[in-house]
């Protein structure tokens, strides 16, 4: 099942072709006439793509998600400081953002274009392959898939992009090509899916090396996602005239005719054709009501077995790539962790209580124990005080035997001289640096049975999976005014998480909003908020100054120990919802589209340049 992020290794099983020359060695025909090459040429693509999405700096960092504070630029970034010369800590020439790991850099214009270019090249060079061939076809199918789905992140960043369907042989050819309309980007793509779906097998079609690489259900999905995005707000010439009015070329940004119906229509029958296939479905939608609904939302993250619900799986291989260690990168510095990516409390205060009910500081209960009695989905993803976890390793063991989450501190009862800070914050006895900036650390995807200080955790990321359908399904028909049906996909959603449903007196703006909260909590920290509260045009409202949880055990005994020897504090805990002096946030409108660069626009005089830079 591990196969395409090694990038030169073949995925076929005769052990004798590792021993054959370099794949840069053989010769063009080589490679495009005989099936194992092609799919090793086919495996470099999927890695470039796709990316690695579990880096050091995620697209939570740029959202109300979370806080990432390892680099001074990436605050920056946060303040919409980005011009054609600099994408601040997005790409600064060492660190890629989510779909970059150390010293490559996937998700910028340059590479993703170097992604389409591959596509290219093998479809064209692999024209004449057998016709009826199964496993032509497949690779195929896979590379208009992959095409695609690079297209479909370079408009999500750009807008409308040169459409590029051959790759360029000599150097003297035509490149200087100007920017298509984003719906002919659109069409490009919707037709390359459908060439996919034509080629790509169904799931089950798939030998077990296989699992993880496209097919028919991950086209399909891909096609609905892509349709979804089109007709929201961003690229509706109704809602996005904060980008468009005085701009020359309001046709790379968007739509510029008033079909938005028929736009939803799209979206919404794109993902009912996914959902007719009857193959997929949710993983352990009818929750036990003896099991841990919260221990099984974890596992199905670091699961290594693919499930009904996956729809398309990206597996990493151990030394693959030194810098997937997605566990070491998030883990508190009191595991020895570096503490990266933490959760704010603006999204941990998003997480309902158990009865669905909103939480409220201001409720004297919720208060008194705000990490009580919430949505299964906040133990699976949020690491918080007092939070039982694992244990800890040997240089921290003996100051916690209780294995509990420790990101406040005993002060004496005048609240201002600290006495004992916990091991998971800058004043604990190790890697201070590295301690968390909000009071929270993220659990989800951290697969518990490996050492990630000292070895390679191989979970897969899952790109694409069916609770995203139902959710697409369920939002293109809130704005088709389908209430009854959106509400169904929802509830189905809430269900698996063991909460209520919503009820039937929740409709329309109201609806819309229960829909985006789920959303914001069914796939945090799944790379869906950036591009969401974008295509939402919300960014405005979501970035701000953002917030800190302070926690504080007053006593005037004298403490030694953050915990008593038997496990209990010191007193009554006091939360308290601060600003965090090092996240302060601006947005600027012209942040909904990344700049092209200037050099890009310097070597192609055809290019227009987005607005705001």
């Amino acid at each position: 099942m591990v196969f395409f992020t090694v990038a030169f290794l073949p995925s076929c099983n005769d052990s004798s072709f590792l021993d054959t020359k370099p794949i840069n060695e053989y010769s063009e025909l080589d490679v495009f006439t005989d099936i194992a090459l092609a799919e090793t040429f086919i495996n470099t693509i999927y890695r470039e793509s796709l990316g690695f999405p579990f880096n050091y700096l995620r697209l939570s960092g740029t959202t109300d998600e979370a806080f990432y504070g390892g680099f001074a630029n990436f605050f920056n970034f946060n303040k919409s400081l980005v011009t054609p010369d600099g994408l601040a800590e997005w790409w600064d020439g060492a660190i890629g953002i989510g779909w970059g790991a150390q010293h490559t850099q996937h998700l910028t214009w340059d590479p993703l274009f170097a992604a389409v270019r591959k596509t290219n090249i093998f479809l064209v060079k692999t024209e004449n392959s057998p016709a009826e061939d199964r496993a032509w076809n497949r690779l195929k199918g896979e590379a208009h898939f992959l095409r695609a789905y690079t297209y479909h992140l370079l408009i999500s960043l750009y807008g409308g992009v040169p459409l590029i369907d051959k790759p360029f042989e000599r150097i003297n050819e035509d490149h200087q090509l100007p920017r298509n309309t984003y719906e002919e980007c659109i069409n490009f793509i919707v037709q390359d899916l459908e060439e996919a779906v034509a080629l790509l097998p169904l799931p089950a079609e798939l030998s077990a090396d296989q699992i993880g690489r496209a097919t028919k259900g991950a086209a399909l999905a891909l096609r609905a996602r892509i349709l979804l995005f089109a007709a929201s707000d961003l690229h509706n010439p109704e809602r996005n005239g904060v980008l468009t009015s005085g701009y020359a070329h309001p046709e790379l940004l968007g739509y510029t005719t008033a079909k938005t119906q028929e736009r939803w229509v799209l979206a919404r029958d794109a993902a009912k054709n996914l959902m007719d296939l009857g193959y997929y479905d949710l993983y352990l939608k009818d929750p036990s009501p003896t099991d841990s609904i919260a221990d099984n939302m974890a596992k199905y993250f670091y699961s290594m077995t693919s499930t009904t619900e996956d729809i398309l799986l990206q597996y990493f291989p151990k030394k693959a790539q030194d810098d997937y260690t997605p566990g070491l990168r998030v883990a508190p510095n009191g595991y020895n962790g570096h503490g990266a990516n933490n959760p704010l409390p603006e999204l941990v205060d998003d997480y309902e209580m158990k009865d669905g009910s909103k939480f409220d500081w201001s409720n004297p209960i919720h208060k008194a124990n705000p990490y009580v009695n919430r949505d299964a989905r906040f133990y699976a993803t949020i690491l918080y005080e007092g939070a039982d976890w694992l244990q800890r390793p040997d240089n921290t063991k003996s100051e916690d035997p209780f294995n509990k989450i420790q990101v406040g501190s005993v002060f004496k009862s005048n609240g201002t001289t600290r006495q004992k800070g916990g091991l998971d914050t800058e004043y604990g006895s190790t890697n201070q640096s590295n301690a968390g900036k909000t009071g929270y650390y993220l659990r989800k995807a951290i697969d518990p049975t490996v050492d990630f200080e000292y070895e390679v955790q191989t979970v897969p990321f899952r790109h694409i999976r069916y609770a995203e359908v139902l959710m697409n399904y369920a939002e293109a028909c809130i704005e088709l005014g389908d209430d009854l049906e959106a509400r169904r996909c929802i509830n189905l959603i809430r269900k698996r998480a063991g909460q209520p449903e919503l009820s039937s007196s929740i409709t329309g703006e109201k609806l819309k909003q229960a829909y985006r909260h789920e959303r914001r909590i069914e796939f945090a920290f799944e790379e869906f908020r950036h591009w969401d509260v974008r295509r939402w045009m919300i960014a405005d409202e979501i970035t701000h100054q953002m917030k800190r949880m302070d926690i504080k055990y007053l006593t005037d005994e004298n403490v030694t120990r953050y915990l008593r020897p038997d496990g209990t504090t010191w007193s009554a805990p006091v939360y308290t919802v601060i600003n965090n002096s090092l996240d302060v946030r601006i947005w600027d409108d012209k942040m909904y589209f990344f700049p092209i660069m200037r050099d890009e626009m310097n070597r192609n005089e055809n290019l227009v340049q987005n607005p705001g830079y």
